[in-house]
C-alpha cells in the first residue's frame, strides 16, 4: 500500500495528489466486483438535537442524515457543473432570474411507501427552506411561489431576480426535501420524524440510542436500481475522540471522517496494516476557524477592542501547532482558493501584541491593579479537537494582553443554544463550511436582523448599515462578474470593521479500513449518499 507523508506544510496543495495516491487500490482491488451486504461501523461524530437536514444544514447533520434524505443534486467530480442528479434530473434557470424549473425523478418512493412528488419539493422549499432552514433562508429569502403544473415538475418562482448560479452551487446543501405528508398541519420544528427521518435515501433510519449509536438499514426500494449495497451502516459514539484510531486498527470500527483520528495519530495509522488515508473527499467542505464575537457586550462593539483580539493571535502558531500544517492561515472569509470570489487586497491584523495592548488602551481599557483589563466569557465549540485546543490558545493569548478569558465547555446541544439562541456567550470558537458561493455560507455570518435560533449565522448582534447593503444587491445581481465585484467590496469592508476574526482555513482526513470500497469519491463524501460503499468480505 502507498504510505502518505505527513509532514505536510504544503497540505492543501498537495492534496489532489495525496488523495488520488489513497485511492489507487491495492493489489486486486479494481478487478473486483462490488458486493452487497454488511455492516459498516463508523466512528460517530456527535449526536445533534435535530437531525433534519432539511432545517439545520450543518455536516453535523449530514453525516447521518444524507444517507437517509435526499437533495435535488449532490456535488460530483465528473458531472455538468460539478453536480449529479438525486431527486432532481435537470434544472434550468429564466434569463430574467425570477424562476428555476427543475425535472423531477420518476418512481421514487418515500420510506413509508408514499410517491415522491412535486408537491413534495413545494411544501420543503416554501415551509421549511425558506422559513426554517439556517442557509436556505438566505438562498430563498425571496422566493415567492413553487408551480407544480405535474407530479415531476417543480417551477420555483422569485419576487427579485435570483442568480441561477447561487441556486446552481446551494443544491447539494440548503434542498434536502422531506415527506409533505409527514409535516404538513404540524409544528415542523418539533414534529418527531427529525429525529426518526422518513426520507427517499438509500438507507432507512433504524435506531437511535443516546450516547451509543444511530444504526440506519437498507432500503430496498430505493430508486437507484443494484443499491445500496450496505445492509447496514452504525455511526458508534466513541467517548473519546482520540480513541479512533484505536479502534480502527483493533477492527472495532471500519471508517473514520472529519478527522475523527487526531492529526498528531496519523503518523502511526498510515502505517498500520489494513488502513488506508484519504485525503481527498473535502473539497466541497472547506471550513474557517473563526472568532465570533457578541457585539452585545460593551468592550467588544469597540472595534479597537477587535482590533486588539485580532492582533493577538499568532495565525502561524494555530497552523503549525495546533493543525501541525494540515491548514493555512485566513485573511478573510472567502478561502483563497475561490478564484471566482476572492479578494486579496483586504486589511489583515499581523501577530503584534504590543500593538493591541496599545489599541486597549486607546478603548479606555487599561489594566487593572490585578494585570486585567475585562473578563470574557469563552466558549470553544466542541465539534473538533483543534477548536477545543484553540479555545485553550485563545485564552492564554488574551491573557498576555490583559483580557481574562474564562472558558465555558459544552457538549454540541448546549454549545448551540447557547451561542445561536441565548447569545449567553462574549466570543466563541466556531467552524463555518465555505460553501462555493458566498451568498449560501458567508454572508448569513454578517447580515443583520436574522432570527434567534439560526445556527451558524450572525446572532452576535453585529448590524452595519452599508454591508447590508450590499448582501442585498449581491442576492439579486445576474451578472457574474458584477456579482463577484459586489462580494469583493464585501470582504474590505468586513476585514475593516472585524464583525468577526477569520483565523484558518482547513479540510479533514478520513481514515478507513481497506476492506472499505468507494471512500471519496465525491467532494462532499462524507455527507453524501453512500449508496455505493462496499464491504470486502
Amino acid at each position: 500500500m502507498s504510505r502518505i507523508l505527513l509532514n505536510r506544510r504544503t497540505f492543501l496543495q498537495l492534496s489532489a495528489s495525496v488523495g488520488a495516491m489513497t485511492l489507487v487500490p491495492q493489489s486486486g482491488w479494481a478487478q473486483e466486483t462490488p458486493v452487497k451486504g454488511g455492516r459498516l461501523v463508523v466512528a460517530g461524530d456527535s449526536e445533534p438535537a435535530n437531525l433534519n437536514p432539511a432545517i439545520v444544514a450543518s455536516n453535523g447533520v449530514f453525516f447521518v442524515a444524507s444517507k437517509v434524505i435526499e437533495p435535488l443534486a449532490e456535488q460530483s467530480y465528473k458531472g455538468k457543473d460539478g453536480l449529479d442528479p438525486r431527486l432532481a434530473t435537470s434544472w434550468e434557470g429564466s434569463e430574467d432570474g425570477l424562476s428555476v424549473t427543475f425535472k423531477l425523478r420518476e418512481g421514487v418512493t418515500w420510506h413509508d411507501g408514499k410517491p415522491f412528488t412535486s408537491a413534495d419539493v413545494a411544501f420543503s422549499a416554501l415551509e421549511v427552506w425558506k422559513k426554517l432552514q439556517n442557509l436556505g433562508r438566505v438562498v430563498f429569502k425571496n422566493l415567492a411561489a413553487v408551480e407544480t403544473p405535474d407530479e415531476h415538475t417543480a417551477i420555483l418562482k422569485f419576487s427579485e431576480p435570483t442568480p441561477f448560479q447561487l441556486i446552481r452551487n446551494a443544491l447539494p446543501v440548503v434542498t434536502s426535501v422531506i415527506p409533505k405528508h409527514l409535516y404538513e398541519g404540524t409544528d415542523i420544528a418539533k414534529n418527531p420524524a427529525n429525529q426518526k427521518l422518513v426520507g427517499t435515501g438509500p438507507f432507512k433510519f433504524g435506531e437511535y440510542k443516546p450516547g451509543e449509536y444511530f444504526l440506519l438499514k437498507r432500503n430496498d426500494a430505493y430508486w437507484q436500481q443494484g443499491e445500496p449495497l450496505l445492509d447496514e451502516i452504525v455511526y458508534q459514539f466513541l467517548p473519546d475522540r482520540a480513541a479512533a484510531g484505536n479502534a480502527l486498527e483493533a477492527e472495532e470500527i471500519q471508517l473514520a471522517a472529519f478527522s475523527a483520528v487526531p492529526l498528531a495519530d496519523l503518523g502511526r495509522i498510515s502505517k498500520s496494516s489494513g488502513l488506508k488515508v484519504y485525503a481527498n473527499g473535502y473539497e466541497g467542505l472547506t471550513y474557517q476557524l473563526i472568532v465570533e464575537i457578541n457585539h452585545r457586550r460593551k468592550e467588544l462593539a469597540d472595534v479597537k477592542v477587535r482590533q486588539a483580539i485580532a492582533h493577538a493571535i499568532d495565525h502561524d502558531f494555530v497552523v503549525k501547532t495546533i493543525f501541525l500544517g494540515y491548514a493555512k492561515s485566513s485573511t478573510g472569509p472567502v478561502p483563497a482558493y475561490d478564484q471566482t470570489f476572492y479578494e486579496p487586497e483586504t486589511a489583515t491584523y499581523a501577530f503584534d501584541p504590543a500593538k493591541a495592548e496599545i489599541l486597549l488602551d486607546e478603548a479606555g481599557y487599561k489594566r487593572g491593579s490585578d494585570g486585567n483589563r475585562f473578563k470574557l466569557k469563552l466558549l470553544p465549540a466542541p465539534f473538533f479537537n483543534e477548536t477545543k485546543q484553540f479555545g485553550d490558545y485563545l485564552r492564554q493569548a488574551l491573557g498576555k494582553i490583559g483580557i481574562d478569558a474564562v472558558v465555558v465547555s459544552n457538549d454540541t446541544p448546549a454549545h448551540l443554544k447557547a451561542v445561536y439562541t441565548d447569545h449567553d456567550f462574549d466570543i466563541t470558537v466556531a467552524t463555518p463550511v465555505y460553501r462555493s458561493d458566498p451568498a449560501i455560507s458567508t454572508t448569513i455570518l454578517f447580515e443583520s436582523g436574522l432570527p434567534a435560533g439560526v445556527p451558524f449565522s450572525n446572532q452576535y448582534g453585529y448590524a452595519n448599515a452599508e454591508i447590508d447593503k450590499l448582501i442585498k444587491s449581491a442576492a439579486s445581481e445576474l451578472d457574474g462578474a458584477k456579482r463577484a465585484g459586489l462580494y469583493k467590496e464585501l470582504q474590505k469592508k468586513v476585514a475593516e470593521d472585524l464583525p468577526l476574526i477569520n483565523v484558518a482555513e482547513f479540510s479533514f482526513i478520513t481514515v478507513a479500513r481497506d476492506t472499505v470500497g468507494n471512500v471519496s469519491d465525491n467532494p462532499r463524501w462524507a455527507v453524501s449518499n453512500w449508496s455505493n460503499v462496499w464491504l470486502k468480505s
